[in-house]
């Protein structure tokens, strides 16, 4: 280390920055003059370094102590958040990295402040998950916002990219991959000390919240770049493509290959109402149908069914057992759509699904199973209101932000509370209100998705299961809204639709 030149204070307000060092890179003999400085994580420490024209040197205790620590905070920071990046978005197999780059020796020093840097150079900002990043050499680093289904390809991608920069250098940084969460960087990659091989292991949380964002991303639900950019969805298509997965059914007939033909069945009937919006074409009213039908073998079984997709599209679903999957947000799914097409039996035998078994979905956030159980005890016979009340509030209480740690909230606040809020007003018998809040049901819905031709946008399907039953109790419902089919919601199209 340089002690030549004694820097004063304005040099080291002009000239020092924030920096990420690997641990082993620090000599043991200096560590007793960096009392200041601060494990980050098991291989990384943040230390404060001064960029002179021929030079980078660590501060000591002693310079830190000069300037102030506060002070020499706040300037290496801003200065850190003044050097030249370069930006580059990167495509891998549909998923998104952002490269920052440069000559500087602190670029990669910039994951420290990640959500700074990102807003500074992209003029976005990262959700309010996080994101991973690598920090492979001091020029670069490369993030993965997590925000859908993308980042367990993105774990892997990036790992495969940090080894190999890493290992070519220069100015070797880390070879691991990162959870960038609130100011802090959690390590992903561990070491194997006896075999010196690396592997990812998630921290529970990021292992929670990737399966939740990979369960939404699956079945259509997250209005991210992907299906803001992807075309809209063929009719004769997604028919063909349901009708495939329901005559496959008979070899494979477990929950699994149900599950996917459900699926594609909630897809089709949603994007039929983007070329009729009221719902009051015959084709539309057997999309609707069919997916009821799959809905309800998947979770209660049932005897033979035929399923019109068609003049020529006539599949037969085969005798299905009750075994119901853990698949919270299909059973949702299944439910609304009984409630729509006026199923009574068909949200009797739905009700009756275990909640236990619902429970064991680990993909969703603690206020979905409590919804759940306030929809099954309130189509039950056996629970008071009040018990339904009670249910309802725990419903409302775990869908706070402090609570969910799955589902991002700007989807938990616009499309997956907007039933619950409904609910609220349903059972208080509240007119008024209940009309105010389903016109900002349909509003979030629109905001939320905006433009996107996705099939998920084309239906508010919560709210229109909620306005349905409030349609049947009397209560005033405005006639033309988007995103409320207006023939399933007031009957006009509803048929009579096999016995499961």
């Amino acid at each position: 280390m340089n002690t030549e030149h004694t820097p004063d204070t304005g040099e080291l307000l002009r000239g020092t920055y924030a920096r990420l060092l690997p641990t082993a890179s620090i000599p043991p003999e200096v560590t007793g003059d960096l009392r200041y400085a601060r494990l980050v994580a098991d291989d990384l420490v943040f230390v404060y370094a001064l960029d002179r024209p021929t030079d980078v040197r660590l501060l000591t205790d002693r310079d830190v102590e000069r300037v102030g620590l506060q002070e020499l905070g706040q300037a290496a920071y801003g200065n850190l958040m003044r050097v030249p990046v370069t930006h580059e978005e990167i495509s891998v197999e549909g998923t998104i990295l952002h490269s920052f780059y440069g000559d500087s020796h602190f670029v990669g020093s910039q994951a420290l402040f990640l959500s700074a840097a990102v807003g500074r150079v992209t003029g976005e900002s990262l959700p309010p998950a996080g994101a991973l990043v690598v920090m492979p050499s001091r020029h670069n680093l490369v993030y993965h916002p997590i925000a859908d289904g993308t980042v367990a390809d993105a774990v892997n991608t990036l790992a495969s990219y940090a080894l190999g920069a890493f290992e070519d250098g220069p100015g070797a940084l880390s070879p691991r991959v990162y959870w960038w969460h609130r100011g802090s960087l959690k390590p992903l990659t561990v070491l194997d000390e006896e075999t010196r091989s690396l592997s990812i292991q998630p921290p529970p949380p990021l292992l929670g919240l990737m399966k939740g964002l990979v369960r939404l991303d699956r079945a259509g639900r997250l209005a991210t770049r992907a299906a803001a950019q992807a075309p809209a969805p063929g009719l004769d298509g997604l028919a063909r493509a349901t009708a495939e997965s329901i005559a496959g059914l008979s070899q494979d007939p477990g929950s699994g290959g149900l599950g996917d033909a459900f699926a594609s069945a909630v897809a089709h009937a949603h994007v039929r109402c983007a070329t009729d919006p009221e719902a009051d074409r015959i084709g539309t009213w057997d999309a609707w149908a069919t997916a009821v039908q799959l809905g309800s073998a998947l979770f209660t079984g049932g005897r033979p069914q035929d399923c019109r997709l068609g003049a020529d599209l006539v599949p037969q679903v085969p005798a299905t057992p009750a075994a119901p999957p853990a698949d919270a947000r299909a059973w949702l799914d299944a439910l609304y759509l009984a409630i729509v097409c006026r199923e009574g039996d068909r949200i009797h035998r739905l009700c009756q699904v275990p909640l236990e078994t619902l429970r064991q979905d680990d993909s969703v956030d603690a206020y979905v199973p409590h919804w759940i159980d306030t929809l099954q005890a309130y189509f039950s016979e056996s629970v008071s209101m009040d018990g339904v009340v009670e249910k309802l509030v725990a419903t409302m209480e775990a869908s706070g932000p402090d609570a969910v740690t799955r589902a991002p909230m700007e989807f938990v606040n616009s499309i997956d509370y907007q039933p619950i809020a409904l609910f609220h007003r349903l059972i208080a018998r509240d007119h008024d209100t209940f009309a105010k809040t389903l016109g900002e049901a349909v509003t979030e819905h629109g905001l939320y998705w905006g433009e996107s031709t996705a099939p998920r946008a084309q239906v508010a399907l919560g709210p229109l299961a909620i306005a349905s039953l409030a349609f049947d109790y009397g209560f005033p419902i405005d006639p033309v809204q988007s995103h409320l089919p207006l023939c399933l919601l007031n009957r006009q199209r509803v048929e009579e639709i096999p016995s499961p």
